[in-house]
């Protein structure tokens, strides 16, 4: 990527994941802001959910995700809300990430006065999570939001569970939020044939994860991962989270997939990228599977290696953060 200013990512993630207004009104929040410029937005239906990332200067980023929150607030109603993915609140989890010329302390410090101001002003509990963390039992971003929306109030009334932020009742609509400062992680989920069981996805989720399955350790201690459905697809997957990617290889954790998967009598087609991914890991991707070459035909590989072409078409360009962040910069130049 070209020399930037000081650049922070936010992936946001909304609890809202069918009403396109709703969805429309958080894209023109965000790109209202300057110098913040909006990078993707993945749409769940089945999972109720959308996950906008949004890269730019500390305080422009700042400033969007403040907005989110004031277009949830006046949009989305948990009482309302059923998906598959586990979720807290209307603003689910709004994490921070450091791109360049930013520290970890800088955005730690940064979150926690938002984290304050959207407590106040929404009368909304706030937990800080990830390196934001005030105790280490909720730098675990499952940890924090087990017992889900409809847990909220027995869990709040927990000593341990006292909110970082806010009151210790959740609100009504908005649920909680969840918030913090972290480094990059990949949200990348395997895909399962559709005779596949969710009784079998969760299986092989317990086998892949760092964590394992009560107490048993799983083979990638930088992989988070749970086995799920989702409707609009018919099928099950295997949905991760790759909290260190630089030690846990996607080609690998995809090739241990596939092994494991055909011992259980079940097949892997292909995998779903959740937002963006920086270049250098699907680079790696290709090299994992034994292919050297271009900067172009490492992508088209890694594409074609992760089946990442398996439930919609799939164009690395629109996916890989530095090629969309310089895209959408250009664009915003063009028209402010």
């Amino acid at each position: 990527m070209p020399d930037q200013p000081p650049l922070v990512e936010c992936v946001v993630n909304v609890s809202e994941g069918r009403d396109a207004t709703t969805l429309d009104a958080i894209v023109a929040a965000v790109s209202a802001v300057e110098g913040c410029h909006l990078l993707h937005r993945d749409v769940g239906p089945g999972a109720h959910r959308t996950v906008f990332t949004f890269a730019g200067t500390p305080e422009a980023v700042f400033s969007a995700a403040e907005k989110v929150y004031s277009v949830a607030a006046e949009r989305i109603d948990m009482r309302q809300h059923r998906g598959s993915h586990p979720r807290s609140g209307a603003v689910d989890v709004c994490p921070f990430v450091p791109i360049s010329g930013v520290d970890m302390e800088e955005l730690r410090a940064r979150t926690r006065v938002l984290a304050q101001v959207v407590a106040e002003r929404y009368d909304l509990p706030v937990f800080l999570y990830a390196s934001s963390a005030s105790v280490p039992g909720r730098s675990n971003l499952a940890e924090v939001r087990r017992g889900e929306y409809e847990g909220l109030a027995a869990k709040l009334q927990l000593p341990d569970w006292q909110p970082d932020f806010g009151p210790a009742v959740p609100h009504p609509r908005l649920g909680a939020t969840i918030m913090g400062a972290r480094p990059f992680l990949i949200a990348w989920n395997i895909n399962l044939a559709p005779e596949a069981t969710l009784a079998q996805a969760r299986q092989l989720a317990g086998r892949l994860r760092g964590s394992g399955v009560k107490g048993r350790p799983g083979l990638f201690p930088g992989l988070k991962a749970i086995g799920w459905h989702i409707e609009e697809y018919g099928r099950c997957q295997v949905s991760c989270n790759v909290v260190e990617p630089d030690n846990t290889a996607l080609a690998r954790v995809y090739l241990t997939a596939v092994s494991l998967a055909e011992g259980m009598g079940v097949r892997v087609t292909g995998s779903e990228l959740i937002g963006l991914i920086p270049a250098r890991h699907l680079r790696a991707a290709a090299r994992g599977f034994c292919f050297e070459g271009g900067y172009e035909e490492e992508m088209d590989t890694a594409v074609t290696v992760l089946g990442l072409n398996d439930l919609r078409p799939f164009n690395w360009r629109e996916r890989v953060l530095e090629e969309v962040y310089r895209a959408a910069a250009q664009t915003d130049r063009r028209s402010r």
